[in-house]
């Protein structure tokens, strides 16, 4: 009688499971401005080593596509070598048998599109075109803030210093937090070893232990007075900055809080109001004067305010809705998220009580409708999205914690229509069931309706609509680089020129604003730099689990708008600081020109 064997993991397994596992956390934490013809050479043997090997284009092809790809780091072949590389990789990709072979050669032809400087100045034996690689999570935050700095004076304590530097990047310290989507943490080199390091839960704690805040002293008065249009987090964030600088700082707000969206847009479940009180308070400490209930082409003109100021900051917010398009839009019980989240930022609070809900779209906005109907006593939630989980563009956390509050998620499925009765009320959803197929240009698949699906009704008394967001008003905004001193200039920036965008990125936009602003008016301020950063003290780097953030149980939450995430306490803090490698001194920031390739 033969016997058969079952294959069982053994130690070698284990082992190549491993050294796999490390080569991914590797890759992701690459900086954004490491050497592409580098990531190139690379990429290329990781996909020989797992060719077959049956096919010429594969066997061959990518050997020479290697060799062609280590000349040019070696500083050889100009321009004619990079044709040569491009012919190769053009004919692979139409002639090799399967994936591997046509997808390096693709990888190889994007990159010389979109790196073709890089590739031209290795060739040419000058090295890579950029000579020093960032720190990744200064790179990837948008502001610039120094986030190693804050994190050792987090360390040592110096709590009320680290705010300050903080606040020397991104004035909305506090608020981001809370509410920050953190891209900073997408590199961090701590992946190498385990995890990323949690940046916005050691911000938060910062922010809550520092109660002796020192504010940045204004440079002596210059005699310039600046208007800006709109409260949100861009027109707060370039109106703190122009004062510091001395400037005379007026923000002109329509509605009768400032805040923009921060306000209007984000539940006070995620964003406190005390908290963002708290924030603006400070701010205007700088010395900046409000004017409330004011409306740019209502109650006031471009040209009235050129008359008066020397410089106009645009900071309009994206506070429009986009509609969904189907029939029935106009039916009583059917919302835009914008619309919603403004009423309840002003205190208005619907009654949700036994309703069903359906919300359509993916995005954190909303999520967070979801959720704050649930707190509107809603019966039931359903939030009906065209395409797959993984396509959607909130963060994984805010859909873990709707379907944990209670909220369903009903992905591929489509709006045809909403359902009314004779009184013009919202009866139901109609939708119908969709497929993803090819990708599109951005790596998303495109998705169509399957012929042979009926459509459903969900059964529902209120839809909302969560697809997107616009800029309700535009006006000629003009950057005139001949400032002539008789009329003051236009500088637009925030949602107003990128669209609906995260509060980071208006953060980064308003303070790059103001100091284009600042320049145009004859100065060159600058916050200076004084706080004495420790060294780094040398490590063991054992690996150490990350603190994550958790959030109190749904059953003490979903019935009111108590804030839902629990802070760290002083103990997660410290460990989480420890983790911290200090890149801006150990292989990045003290690396002056270490890159030879």
């Amino acid at each position: 009688m033969k016997r058969y064997a079952i294959s069982r993991n053994n130690e070698s397994r284990a082992i190549i499971d491993r050294i796999y596992s490390d080569l991914v956390r590797r890759v992701i934490s690459n900086p954004s401005d490491i050497c592409q013809v580098a990531v190139a050479s690379n990429f290329l043997k990781q996909s020989r080593s797992q060719s077959c090997g049956k096919c010429t284009p594969c066997r061959i092809g990518l050997i020479k596509l290697e060799k062609k790809i280590d000349r040019i780091l070696d500083g050889e072949g100009g321009e004619a070598l990079i044709e040569e590389l491009k012919n190769i990789a053009t004919n692979i990709k139409i002639s090799a048998d399967c994936a591997i072979g046509i997808a390096s050669a693709d990888m190889v032809l994007r990159g010389i599109g979109v790196f073709y400087d890089d590739y031209l100045s290795h060739a040419n034996g000058n090295g890579c075109t950029s000579k020093r690689i960032t720190v990744p999570c200064i790179s990837r935050c948008p502001a610039g803030v120094q986030i190693p700095h804050y994190i050792t004076l987090l360390k040592h304590k110096r709590y009320d210093e680290a705010v300050r530097l903080i606040r020397q990047d991104n004035p909305l310290v506090s608020v981001c937090g809370l509410i920050c989507e953190h891209p900073c943490e997408d590199r961090c080199r701590r992946n190498m070893i385990d995890d990323s390091i949690n940046i916005r839960g050691l911000k938060r704690f910062i922010t809550e232990h520092a109660f002796n805040e020192i504010r940045e002293e204004n440079a002596p008065a210059t005699g310039k007075k600046i208007a800006i249009i709109g409260g949100g987090p861009s027109g707060l964030t370039c109106a703190y900055y122009l004062a510091v600088m001395g400037h005379d700082v007026t923000i002109i707000e329509r509605l009768e809080h400032l805040g923009g969206m921060l306000r209007y847009g984000i539940p006070k479940y995620r964003l406190p109001r005390e908290v963002l009180d708290s924030e603006i308070e400070f701010i205007l400490g700088s010395g900046i004067h409000v004017i409330y209930n004011t409306s740019l082409g209502i109650d006031t003109t471009l040209d009235e305010l050129k008359e008066e100021y020397d410089c106009i900051y645009l900071s309009i917010g994206a506070h429009g809705s986009k509609t969904i398009g189907i029939e029935g839009e106009e039916l009583n019980g059917v919302y835009s998220a914008v619309e919603l989240l403004r009423e309840i930022g002003d205190e208005h609070m619907p009654n949700f009580t036994g309703k069903k809900v359906a919300v359509i779209g993916g995005g954190n906005v909303a999520m967070d409708v979801a959720r704050t109907s649930l707190r509107l006593g809603a019966d039931g939630v359903t939030i009906v999205y065209r395409r797959r989980r993984q396509d959607m563009t909130a963060q994984a956390i805010e859909i873990e914690s709707t379907i944990a509050e209670g909220g369903e998620l009903l992905t591929l499925h489509s709006p045809i229509r909403a359902a009314g009765d004779e009184n013009g009320n919202v009866t139901g959803l109609v939708i119908r069931k969709q497929i993803a197929s090819a990708l599109d240009q951005t790596g998303k698949p495109r998705v169509h309706a399957i012929e042979a699906a009926e459509e459903q009704t969900l059964g529902v008394d209120i839809i909302i609509s969560a697809i997107g967001q616009s800029v309700e008003e535009k006006h000629e905004a003009i950057y005139d680089n001949n400032y002539d001193h008789e009329s003051g200039f236009v500088v637009s920036g925030g949602d107003y020129v990128s669209g609906p965008a995260t509060v980071i990125l208006a953060v980064a936009a308003a303070k790059q604003a103001a100091h284009v602003i600042d320049k145009e008016l004859g100065f060159a301020h600058a916050i200076p730099r004084e706080i004495v950063i420790p060294d780094p003290v040398p490590d063991d780097l054992i690996a150490c689990a990350r603190v994550d953030m958790v959030e109190r149980k749904p059953s003490q939450i979903i019935s009111n708008f108590t804030e839902i995430e629990v802070g760290m306490c002083e103990e997660e803090a410290m460990q989480e600081a420890s983790r911290c490698l200090r890149c801006d001194k150990n292989g990045f920031g003290e690396l002056k020109g270490g890159l030879i390739w």
